[in-house]
């Protein structure tokens, strides 16, 4: 209820704003929507009300049910069902957390049971919520986080609903990402169409303009998160990468795939330096101490809080900071914490470069974190590569307007992004690149198997259940189109 009151608020906020500069809100064509993909929600499809808290992406509570899942499944193999969903078995996805509410919530085990509850992604509970229709719907790149949607014929797979025993009839209808979804039901855009929803990575890759094959850009949020477009082929990642789809947008249109890595911690490494160990105010001040030293003087920090994603996939893992000295400051643990995620990047691009004949030359670049100037050279210097940051930063929003405005005809996807980019070039030898990053992989591996089988607690050991908090987790946006006169 607290994500669909800040969405209503969004909403009217905008349309006070976009009145205050001087426009008509009859001006407004459409909404588009976007939202962070694989937190799950259950409500009763009758009253609506939800019956369980949103199980957010991070949430560690359900890795006691990976390992029951993993037991049936022959030879233990987190890679079994990927043929078929992209994915990887582990606990980021939708069904795990379906599975978790199920095993764990009598009332909606009952509920489901009985036809009475449904579940859904975040975009699916704020259609319900805002339409009139009170449409029970998904788009294709959201489904394809749930890991019970087969990628090849983007519809749910009977044998991966019976694989995590979630009933099918308790899923959304799989639409386009660009479509006419419903009315909005009430408030300052009552009547206005729901007219795209995508998932937020795949709406940053969009509005970042990565339209063509071989383009990638790298979201830096609470995580990080890299899409790089193979077009109207899926391809099967061998290095730990994701198989999603990227965008699809209108009924007939024809899909585009993406591979994506995802890193569990990325922005919220710099919460935890501020909140946890207090070093600094402000997630804004550790650019200037970082700046503060030369290099990190052979520190290195790994934020595998919980666990590592891409291309690891490793829960047991636990972050460690490695290479201390008595010469080390605070100074020198703020850019290891940064050099952190440029490292973890670079290990993404480098699956990417390992599973695709493309070659990228340019990453680009958009997020909270991509304000920072020392934390966008880094990245340039670890990967080796340009990193072009576009002048509106608000990207993955661009891309909810873009399949909007595509579904209504008002543009054309790949022709409404003109933003100017900011370059980053690599300032180091490829020597020194090679040398840190060898060191980075040594940090890694003593991160792995850390911790024991998880026994589905919530106790220190999983701490990424509860303490960023809800908003600090989810990614969501209304965005209003317009046809604005003398524009």
């Amino acid at each position: 209820m607290e994500i669909l009151q800040s969405v209503e608020t969004c909403m009217k906020s905008a349309c006070d704003n976009f009145e205050k500069l001087g426009y008509d809100k009859d001006d407004i064509k459409a909404i588009g929507l976007t939202n962070q993909r694989e937190t799950t929600i259950v409500w009763n499809k009758v009253t609506g009300e939800p019956l369980f808290n949103a199980v957010v992406w991070l949430d560690a509570r359900t890795a006691e049910t990976v390992d029951k899942i993993l037991k049936k499944t022959p030879g233990q193999n987190k890679d079994y069902i990927r043929s078929k969903c992209g994915l990887p078995i582990s606990t980021y996805f939708s069904a795990l957390k379906m599975r978790w509410l199920l095993d764990n919530n009598e009332t909606i085990r009952r509920e489901i049971n009985n036809g009475n509850a449904v579940f859904g992604t975040v975009d699916s509970w704020l259609l319900y919520k805002l339409t009139k229709e009170h449409v029970h719907i998904t788009d294709v790149t959201n489904a394809s986080r749930t890991m019970l949607m087969n990628i090849h014929n983007l519809q749910w797979d009977d044998s991966l609903c019976s694989y995590f025993e979630v009933p099918k009839s308790s899923l959304p209808e799989i639409r386009s990402s660009a479509e006419i979804y419903g009315q909005i039901d009430s408030g300052p855009l009552a009547g206005k169409p729901i007219a795209g929803i995508l998932g937020d990575q795949q709406a940053a890759l969009v509005g970042q303009g990565c339209m063509s094959k071989g383009q990638a850009k790298n979201t830096y949020g609470t995580g990080c998160f890299l899409l790089y477009n193979t077009g109207e082929q899926a391809v099967s990642s061998e290095h730990g990468l994701l198989t999603t789809v990227a965008y699809k947008f209108g009924a007939e249109a024809p899909v585009y795939y993406a591979l994506e890595g995802s890193i569990a911690i990325a922005g919220a490494a710099v919460q935890w330096l501020r909140d946890n160990l207090g070093i600094i105010e402000s997630s804004r001040d550790v650019e200037r101490l970082a700046s503060s030293v030369e290099s990190s003087a052979g520190c290195y920090f790994v934020p595998a809080f919980s666990g590592l994603f891409c291309p690891y996939w490793q829960a047991e893992a636990r972050g460690i900071i490695c290479g201390l000295t008595q010469y080390t400051t605070k100074a020198h643990i703020a850019r290891a914490c940064l050099e952190s995620v440029c490292f973890q990047t670079r290990e993404l691009l480098d699956a990417m470069k390992e599973d695709s004949e493309l070659t990228n030359r340019k990453l680009r670049v958009d997020g909270g974190m991509t304000s920072n100037n020392l934390l966008m050279q880094l990245q340039a210097d670890l990967s080796g590569i340009e990193v072009a940051r576009p002048s509106m930063a608000e990207t993955t929003a661009l891309g909810a307007a873009i399949a909007a405005g595509t579904c209504l005809n008002i543009w054309k996807a790949g022709e409404t992004n003109s933003a100017t980019m900011e370059t980053f070039k690599p300032l180091i030898t490829d020597s020194e690149r090679d040398t840190r990053f060898a060191k980075w992989k040594k940090a890694v591996q003593r991160s792995l198997n850390w911790e024991e089988k998880s026994n589905g607690t919530l106790g220190d050991s999983n701490l990424s259940a509860i303490p960023f908090g809800l908003f600090g987790l989810l990614s969501f946006a209304i965005v209003i189109l317009s046809t604005l006169k003398d524009r």
